[in-house]
């Protein structure tokens, strides 16, 4: 918790999805910044107070029409009576206060100025907290800026101008609106590294405007045209579920409570089997790769819940209302129904109770998928006495900066587009960097009817890690028998 004369602020951060939410509480009264869907962390924060005598929350900030999640403000204001706050030119569909450029905002003895900043989004704004003496401390900047880089210029919904155009409005909003105050401001950004909103994106999530105005590669940019050829190149296409819950949070959604009490519906092996068949539904299993391998249900997809399992979810699971039934490890099942709604995955119909002991117990149908260790797999690519193909669903850049020799590259992300490259005779190796990519990979094949897919253990990490094991036994030995010819020579060595 950051203390400033009069004023506290306490960064809520939720790792899985990189993102930074704010409280902000001054004599009594309080504000959100960007809440996650979950209305409860915030509640609690309001019903304690930071003396312990409660608060008022009086306004749910808004930094922008968010893509990467859903925000919680619509749950949260309906849960408080907060009024929710955005900048200039949003247009949601639900009651919310469109604030002027330098509109201020009183909570407590403190106040949040709202700047616009244009770029990232059009109406994307930053909040500038003047403390109880009325000093400029802090700085929410949403997207527009992270610690290390800016917010992308490509995600802007429904906007006519290009990402060119974007760009310049984003140079033009830094330079103008953030590079004029003081360098001794507490920078609080939306996203910290692992975020797909920027490219260069630090793991530190608090920094000073000082600082980054020296280390902060954009904003090291002291033109336009340097500033657009540097958040321009190498931005990846954004994940396929960016444009939905951008909608999402513009039109508003379900309430978490119902999304959560659906969700969290125990359901029997048999009512988990008539429910998929009658709806269609994806079976998505939450447990770790390992297990999953040796046993699942049939057409299930492994998305493990310990990794990246909002993001490659709202990537791979299509249309959000889709309907779908959870395999999870018992006692984790709210969490991942919670993790799916934070991306807009509202429409899980509950989970198999007892989880897959329970489906084995009741004798039904399972399948398993093949794997091989590290060690296995170079064997046999050494013996080269089978035709093989061998899949790197690893992302591009990491394709190119080391890979299996005949290796075909095709990113997790843009799999389902490139089955058609995928042969069903003969072995179908797959691997990422550490096998958890891959297991997701081997599940959807598997899905839809590649019975030939063998996951490889450890993925290119551990490939790796043996081949230089094996590089540097072997010119050790090089080395025993090179010491040992030149002693034999006459005259010795």
């Amino acid at each position: 918790m950051d203390k400033f004369p009069g004023v506290t602020v306490e960064q809520i951060y939720t790792g899985c999805l990189a993102q930074a939410a704010y409280y902000i509480e001054s004599d009594g009264e309080a504000a959100v910044i960007d809440p996650m869907r979950e209305t409860e962390p915030y509640l609690m924060r309001v019903r304690d107070g930071n003396q312990g005598r409660g608060a008022v929350l009086k306004y749910v900030f808004e930094t922008h029409f968010h893509a990467d999640f859903v925000s919680g403000h619509v749950d949260l204001a309906g849960a408080s009576g907060a009024r929710i706050v955005y900048g200039p030119g949003a247009k949601p569909l639900f009651p919310a206060h469109i604030a002027a450029d330098g509109e201020e905002f009183r909570i407590g003895r403190a106040r949040l100025r709202l700047l616009h900043t244009p770029g990232h989004t059009l109406e994307s704004s930053c909040y500038l907290l003047i403390d109880g003496e009325d000093r400029e401390v802090a700085l929410f900047t949403g997207d527009t800026m992270f610690l290390g880089d800016v917010g992308r210029p490509d995600l802007a919904v429904k906007s006519d101008l290009t990402k060119e155009q974007l760009a310049d409005m984003l140079f033009h909003s830094l330079r103008t609106k953030i590079f004029p105050l003081p360098d001794h401001i507490t920078v609080f950004p939306g996203h910290g590294a692992g975020s797909a909103c920027g490219k260069h994106l630090s793991r530190e999530t608090v920094d000073t405007l000082g600082h980054q105005k020296e280390v902060n590669v954009a904003l090291r940019q002291e033109t336009p045209e340097a500033f657009r050829a540097e958040v321009l190149t190498g931005i990846q296409p954004p994940p396929a579920y960016f444009p939905m819950n951008a909608r999402l949070n513009r039109e508003g959604y379900a309430a978490i409570d119902q999304v959560m009490d659906r969700g969290e519906t125990a359901l029997s092996p048999a009512d988990f089997e008539e429910i998929a068949n009658a709806t269609g539904a994806v079976v998505v299993d939450t447990r770790a790769p390992a297990g999953f391998h040796k046993g699942f249900i049939p057409n299930s997809i492994s998305i493990g819940i310990d990794g990246s399992f909002a993001n490659w979810a709202g990537s791979l699971l299509g249309d959000a209302r889709q309907p779908l039934l959870l395999v999870s490890a018992p006692g984790r099942e709210a969490e991942a129904v919670s993790r799916l709604a934070r991306v807009g995955y509202e429409n899980v119909l509950g989970h198999l109770a007892g989880g897959f002991a329970a489906w084995i117990e009741a004798g039904r149908e399972v399948e398993s998928l093949s794997s091989v260790a590290p060690e296995e797999f170079l064997r046999r690519r050494a013996r080269r006495d089978e035709t093989s193909f061998v899949l790197d669903v690893r992302k591009t850049s990491e394709h190119a900066s080391g890979a299996l020799e005949g290796s075909v590259n095709i990113p997790l992300e843009a799999l389902n587009a490139g089955m058609n490259k995928l042969p069903h005779d003969g072995p179908l190796y797959i691997h990422c960097a550490s096998g958890y990519r891959s297991m997701i990979a081997a599940s959807i094949l598997k899905a839809r009817g590649f019975d030939n897919v063998v996951n490889v253990e450890g993925g290119y990490n551990a490939l790796a890690r043996l081949q230089a094991e094996r590089e540097d036994e072997a010119r050790r030995s090089d080395a025993t028998v090179s010491a040992g010819s030149c002693c034999s020579l006459p005259g010795g060595c």
